[in-house]
């Protein structure tokens, strides 16, 4: 089924959103405000259970397989119950319209509007008459504390804080730690493979070098005889 084969306009074409548990609830408001049309219901499914929960014979209630049968079956006004199984099956319903067609939609069957949307080539304008929305979903609660709204006057004081805190003198420290050993001040760093810096080395006392020893005697002359 083409999109061209489909002679209402956009405008006249509608999804009213509703929960399932109200959707005979609005046919019947729907029916009532446009007594003047010459009505079609279609469903899916469970055709009897509509006719007799609707308890209107100036209707006609029809299921998808019958209006495939019915190729002579038309009305200036379609209301779709329910979703059709397939996108497909949808184009054919509203072909069946002469002036108007809507559609009404629990929440649950968005998603397969899509499909029907894409074979249309547009998007079907949605209403929601009041008393028949949504249910509300539930906030989520967050796990985080909430935090408490500060007043002016106490942001005010917390920066003050903040700024007096950090204009305050800092004490210095050496950055070098200075270890003394007797009256010899010694500095000591060791670098990162675990090596004393030898520029920091502990400076000891030279060795004194003396030099070999000569007994006196072995200096002296001996006298020729």
């Amino acid at each position: 089924m083409s999109a061209a084969k489909i002679s209402i306009k956009p405008n006249n074409h509608r999804i009213y959103q509703c929960p399932n548990n109200k959707k005979l609830e609005l046919l019947t408001k729907i029916i009532e405000q446009n007594s003047d049309e010459d009505i079609l219901i279609v469903c899916s499914r469970e055709v009897e259970a509509l006719v007799e929960n609707l308890n209107n014979t100036t209707v006609k209630v029809v299921e998808d397989r019958e209006l495939v049968k019915e190729k002579e079956l038309r009305s200036s006004f379609l209301i779709s119950y329910d979703m059709p199984i397939e996108a497909i099956v949808y184009m054919e319903r509203i072909s069946r319209a002469d002036n108007k067609a809507c559609m009404l939609l629990d929440e649950s069957e968005q998603k397969a509007l899509h499909s029907i949307e894409m074979l249309l080539g547009r998007a079907i304008k949605q209403e929601i008459m009041e008393g028949f929305e949504y249910p509300k979903k539930a906030e989520k609660l967050s796990d985080r504390p909430t935090r408490k709204k500060l007043s002016k006057e106490e942001i005010q004081e917390i920066a003050k804080k903040r700024y007096e805190s950090s204009t305050r003198e800092k004490p210095k420290f050496d950055s070098e730690k200075d270890s003394r050993d007797g009256d010899k001040r010694v500095k000591r760093d060791f670098k990162s493979d675990g090596k004393k810096d030898d520029k920091w080395a502990k400076k000891r006392p030279a060795p004194k070098t003396t030099g070999k020893k000569i007994s006196i005697k072995a200096r002296k002359e001996k006298k020729e005889d």
